[in-house]
């Protein structure tokens, strides 16, 4: 009996030994095609492919770039006034952040944004004559098709049946695709922060393939119903060779339920926790507060500044993975304020203490 046990034992180390290596090829396979350095990495100032009618190539998997703290996938809006948004999607967003975002469409495993999609994450572009595909390495995503076969996009917006990431027809002007996209329906959200997005939505992208391994990328948003003017966002995206896109499948739903809402703090102790907190030489954050919110000006988090009550004493961003805790004495007094995000603890001394 004894072979019978170790046979199957050896044999799964033996798959298992096989298995790994395999999965590590399949995660770095080297795409072909791409100029190579003479250590052997891509060279991504090589001058960029073309197709065979002389268009560049966009084919290729992209990073897209941050542009700062948090990047436009948290916030489209990080740039804008607030007299460039209409009160009610500002009202509309507040809520949203007051209740943790528990309705977003992340949540709720349905698809997102074209803003989200191109500010976050891994995109693949597979370009082929009169088509471009795009797949998303995001949860909830279907893939996304821009026909540049020299259709136009319907006079009347209401003729198209509304869909989340809408329809989209491209064309080249000189070495750079311009996409223009409409019919739009308003269940999404422009980013995690929840800017909603309306049926009057239309996005203008213009990608160009400056070598290549780098693509300058530019969104503008039209939506009136949302802003009160065109909103533009630019990054630059990373081609990523030698690796494949996952999928990313959002589990059911089955969480929902469990999503709370934010809680309400009495004015009078939010009050308490107003004042200027050091991190450290060069470093200090200001705490304020409007109406029931929470405002945090941290000279290391610029975008990171609403925080949403969770208990009487912790507060969560509305727009990054933080949260802050506010620590007393033996007194009763506010003496320190704890900031954690991503496994890093920072401890900030409070300056000018009130009782």
């Amino acid at each position: 009996m004894k072979p019978r046990i170790m046979m199957p034992i050896a044999a799964a180390a033996l798959v298992c030994a096989l298995s790994a290596p395999a999965a590590a090829q399949w995660l770095n396979y080297r795409t072909p095609g791409v100029p190579r350095l003479p250590d052997g990495k891509a060279n991504l100032s090589a001058p960029a492919p073309r197709t065979a009618d002389g268009k560049p190539d966009l084919s290729g998997v992209w990073r897209a770039g941050r542009t700062g703290d948090y990047g436009y996938d948290f916030n489209v809006a990080v740039n804008l006034k607030s007299e460039d948004i209409q009160p009610w999607a500002e009202t509309l967003r507040q809520q949203r952040v007051q209740d943790f975002r528990k309705d977003s469409p992340l949540a709720r495993c349905l698809p997102v944004s074209v803003p989200f999609l191109n500010f976050r994450g891994l995109s693949q572009i597979v370009q082929s004559p009169g088509l471009i595909v795009v797949l998303h390495e995001s949860p909830n995503s279907p893939h996304r098709t821009i026909y540049t076969d020299g259709r136009e996009l319907p006079k009347d917006i209401a003729d198209l049946n509304p869909t989340w990431l809408g329809y989209s027809v491209g064309h080249w002007e000189g070495d750079t695709l311009v996409v223009n996209s409409a019919g739009f329906n308003d269940l999404g959200w422009l980013d995690v922060g929840g800017h909603p997005q309306t049926e009057s939505l239309r996005i203008t992208e213009r990608l160009r393939r400056r070598d290549f391994g780098h693509m300058e990328y530019e969104m503008t948003m039209d939506d009136p119903k949302v802003f009160t003017k065109p909103v533009t966002l630019r990054a630059d995206k990373t081609l990523v060779p030698d690796t494949v896109i996952l999928e990313d499948i959002c589990d059911n739903e089955r969480s929902g339920v469990h999503l709370v809402s934010g809680v309400k703090v009495a004015p009078e102790v939010l009050a308490k926790y107003a004042g200027t907190y050091e991190f450290g030489p060069g470093r200090q954050a200001v705490v304020t507060v409007s109406a029931d919110q929470l405002i945090i000006q941290d000279s290391a988090h610029p975008a990171d500044r609403l925080f949403v009550a969770r208990s009487e004493t912790i507060f969560l961003s509305s727009v990054s993975m933080a949260s802050v805790e506010f620590v007393k004495n033996a007194q009763g007094t506010v003496t320190q304020m704890v900031r954690r995000e991503g496994g890093k603890t920072e401890n900030a001394t409070r300056s000018a203490v009130r009782n």
